[in-house]
């Protein structure tokens, strides 16, 4: 799955064959290369989540809002 403006490089690898089909089905690839690509891409945007995640928590601290336990479930 080569995208428009991106380079490729070949790169050789020794990979658990077990884990490469059941990600691609997984993950419906057509290629054990799209495979990798889709597996790379789900990784790179989870990182970018947590640190999105990280930079509100650290917003919100921040603020001195207070939560307040209307159910009494946070001391439990």
């Amino acid at each position: 799955m080569n995208r428009a403006g991106r380079r490729t490089a070949h790169k050789h690898y020794r990979l658990d064959a077990a884990k490469i089909r059941r990600a691609k089905r997984v993950l419906r690839a057509d290629t054990e290369t799209e495979t990798i690509e889709r597996a790379l891409d789900l990784v790179i945007a989870e990182e970018e989540r947590n640190r999105l995640a990280a930079a509100t928590l650290e917003r919100f601290l921040r603020s001195g809002a207070r939560i307040k336990d209307v159910y009494g479930k946070l001391s439990a």
